[in-house]
């Protein structure tokens, strides 16, 4: 089968390896849409482990089943998570699921940027979903990223009608705008480098965007009836974006890293003490995240179609992630590994 073989973000190659073999309580998909995350171009994270098939976005349809798996079939439709919790451990039951080692050590195989994927039994078992009849393979693709907002907005916990602001319109920021007002935000701010997609922000559902060299703490309280914002969402892995977000946030307020700096911030730790200021970490999505984030996109709460920008055939990953990875002219950028 063909593969996109990363090498690292200015070199990724189609290449050929052999399609893998399911064993008992495995499923074979046939990928046909898979989309590239902002994380897949971390290439300070992903070249340690480099060539390997990247991809974690991924819909298709079951190809075959392995001995003794029950409730699913060839030709079915179907989402499936990378990343699975085990359930059981003392992190999964305490609700920490992204904290789980099982979570960290569950993968595809090889990855989404290839034709077919072995899925083990353990993600069969918890972390295979069926497709709504009328939801399209792009729009499948987005649940995992939606699921993953779902995770951070619920950990928020924010009262209806608080004042939310998101550092970063890049395609995680609009997914965050459109979720925060989908779980009853009142004002929604958003900020970015980039004037294009700050009119984006304010498309999907943004109160107001502001150039993020502004004196954004200014802005706010000059747009928010004198206060700075009640959740304050980081999602961008900007070093000046986070700590930038350690400004903006309100006494009592929450500042939530939904992406974070390749290296450490210092906090203000006496303030917020004094402030009842809270950080909180988000990260991946746990099987309840997920089956909420279909729901969300079934009911057309968050308008992924309209994020969309490109559609690639596998041949082309490498403008994919270089549209990716420049963040200027893409928003949702989609392999289609079977063209």
């Amino acid at each position: 089968m063909r593969v996109a073989m990363y090498y690292r973000n200015s070199d990724v190659r189609l290449e050929k390896m052999p399609t893998p073999d399911i064993g008992p309580g495995e499923v074979l998909v046939k990928a046909l849409a898979c989309g590239v995350c902002g994380s897949d171009v971390m290439e300070w994270y992903r070249i340690k482990r480099a060539p390997l098939v990247l991809g974690h976005e991924m819909a298709g349809e079951i190809a075959a089943v392995g001995e003794g798996v029950t409730g699913w079939s060839p030709g079915d439709r179907v989402f499936a998570s990378h990343h699975i919790p085990c359930n059981t451990c003392h992190y999964c039951l305490s609700g920490h699921h992204t904290a789980c080692e099982t979570l960290h050590t569950t993968n595809y195989d090889p990855g989404g940027f290839a034709e077919y994927v072995r899925l083990s039994a353990l993600n069969v078992d918890r972390g295979l979903f069926r497709l709504p009849d009328a939801m399209d393979w792009d729009t499948a693709t987005l649940i995992e990223p939606v699921a993953c907002v779902v995770r951070g907005l619920r950990s928020l916990a924010a009262p209806p009608g608080s004042t939310t602001l998101v550092l970063g319109s890049g395609i995680s920021g609009l997914l965050n705008i459109a979720a925060a007002r989908a779980f009853g935000a009142g004002r929604v701010f958003a900020t970015d480098i980039y004037t294009g997609r700050l009119d984006l922000a304010r498309q999907f559902g943004a109160t107001d965007a502001f150039d993020a060299s502004d004196d954004i703490p200014a802005k706010l309280r000059a747009a928010n009836d004198g206060r700075l914002a009640d959740c304050v969402i980081v999602s961008t892995g900007s070093h000046a974006a986070a700590r930038q977000a350690l400004t903006c946030i309100d006494r009592g307020g929450t500042v939530l890293f939904f992406a974070v700096p390749n290296e450490d911030i210092a906090v203000p730790i006496n303030d917020f003490w004094r402030s009842d200021i809270t950080l909180r970490t988000t990260y991946g999505n746990s099987p309840t995240d997920a089956h909420q984030a279909i729901a969300f996109l079934q009911a057309g709460y968050i308008p992924v179609d309209r994020m969309i920008t490109h559609r690639l055939p596998l041949s082309e990953t490498q403008k994919g992630f270089q549209l990716v990875a420049e963040g200027r002219h893409s928003l949702k950028v989609i392999i289609h590994p079977q063209e």
